[in-house]
């Protein structure tokens, strides 16, 4: 197949995939005019994943967190945007099947992420919530809700506390970040607003497979994170793991169960098997296998960056990198660089981790952060701003920034928000016909 290059055409690139490598990839990118660049996504919309657990539990609103990829690349003229999800790739043809249709490429780059890995257990693929998306963060903060509002009208205790209790499971940032909030929702915002479940809720629960919470950073700020999460009234569990979630019942790998209606799965991930991808250039976790300028191996001319490519070549990584958003931001850079680098014959640079720090936030005041050059740790007040400030500048545009600050400047001084409605699309109704409505009316009276 004869190049783009050489035909002096501009070279197309298909990014498919809108986070945090792709969108710093193609933004990135834009400026080099020899470049055509399509990204491909099947939502309309970037959105903040760190955010998400704040979106879910009403504490900002879907567009603080989310912006449209046609406005971003508006007067952008080698930038273009494609909505559709991915189907299959046919390598030898360079060509992209879509749902929608199909794109030509002379290099295509995943920049997919992952999602939910159960682990193969059904149930709890079908019963718990998950927390990767908007979709699933609107789906929680709407069951939620609305398990509240009947736990107030029912007259059955114990469905009453089922209705009330909630599961984590999953000790990572995200299931800490979630059981904070929700333990501050319940402190502050449900003994005020449902006065009805006053001395009659549930409790909250995090449990964690490993020995300690966010086990990949500090023992100061594991245990830091640990009483503060406890001082908060949740309870933990740790050396335990989510068995099985059946009957209203969370199932754990001892034995023991708890009786609630709500288990949030914040359990793990897993990258996406991609159609056309030989099984031998996939490695752990279903992850792509590639070299140290993120080409996947055994195909030609496509490349993976971020949560769902493992690279075993940086020295400090060689099992693969965290699947964390910094390393996402500096690969999709640094192939930016590495494009422009071979239209120009120049010769590459291979991927290289900077570990910036790793952060989490537990609740108003309180954060953990630990920087390892140099080695410094930092919790309550100090890591709760330096977490604020990062989050609000790794927005996407300033748009967002400033509602996000608003929102977090409002629920900080009233220790309170306003987000807190159920809004779900009714389905749609099949038509009733006058005659059958007068029937219906007449047999009813």
């Amino acid at each position: 197949m004869e190049s783009a290059e050489t035909q002096g055409q501009a070279i197309k690139v298909v990014i498919i995939g809108g986070g945090f490598a792709g969108i710093n990839l193609a933004q990135r990118l834009q400026h080099d005019k020899r470049y055509q660049i399509t990204l491909v996504d099947k939502n309309n919309y970037n959105f903040f994943p760190p955010l998400i657990y704040q979106l879910a539990t009403g504490f900002l609103e879907t567009s603080s967190i989310c912006y449209p990829f046609r406005k971003l690349f508006r007067d952008k003229p080698n930038l273009r945007f494609h909505m559709g999800e991915f189907q299959r790739v046919d390598p030898a043809a360079h060509i992209c099947y879509l749902n929608n249709g199909e794109i030509q490429y002379d290099y295509l780059v995943f920049a997919t992420g992952t999602e939910t890995n159960y682990f193969g257990n059904e149930n709890i693929r079908k019963h718990a919530i998950p927390m990767k998306n908007v979709n699933d963060a609107l789906e929680m903060r709407n069951t939620l809700l609305k398990r509240l509002e009947i736990a107030c009208i029912t007259k059955d205790p114990v469905e009453r506390r089922k209705l009330t209790t909630i599961v984590i499971a999953g000790g990572g940032p995200t299931g800490v970040e979630v059981s904070g909030m929700l333990a501050e929702l319940r402190q502050y915002v449900v003994r005020k607003d449902y006065p009805e479940l006053h001395g009659h809720g549930g409790e909250i629960y995090l449990v964690n497979g490993g020995e300690s919470l966010l086990e990949p950073m500090t023992k100061k700020s594991q245990q830091h994170t640990y009483n503060a999460l406890r001082k908060l009234g949740v309870k933990i569990k740790l050396k335990t793991r989510v068995k099985d979630f059946v009957d209203d019942q969370v199932i754990l790998n001892n034995g023991d169960t708890i009786q609630t209606k709500t288990l949030i799965w914040a359990a793990g991930v897993t990258a996406r098997l991609m159609d056309g991808i030989p099984v031998a250039s996939t490695g752990a976790g279903r992850r792509m296998m590639t070299d140290a300028y993120n080409r996947v191996i055994g195909v030609d001319d496509i490349f993976a960056i971020g949560d769902t490519c493992i690279q075993t070549t940086d020295k400090n990584f060689p099992e693969g990198h965290p699947q964390l958003a910094q390393v996402a931001l500096q690969q999709g850079k640094l192939l930016a660089d590495n494009f422009s680098a071979m239209a120009s014959n120049k010769p590459l640079k291979p991927f290289s981790y900077v570990d910036k720090g790793t952060m989490a936030i537990i609740g108003r005041n309180n954060a953990v952060a630990d920087i390892p050059k140099p080695k410094l740790h930092f919790n309550g007040f100090i890591a709760w701003a330096m977490w604020l400030f990062i989050h609000v500048m790794a927005l996407i545009n300033y748009r967002n920034k400033l509602k996000t600050m608003y929102n977090w400047t409002v629920a900080y001084f009233t220790r309170d928000q306003a987000l807190r409605m159920i809004i779900k699309p009714i389905p749609p109704q099949p038509d009733v016909k006058p005659a059958e409505m007068a029937a219906a009316v007449k047999s009813s009276v």
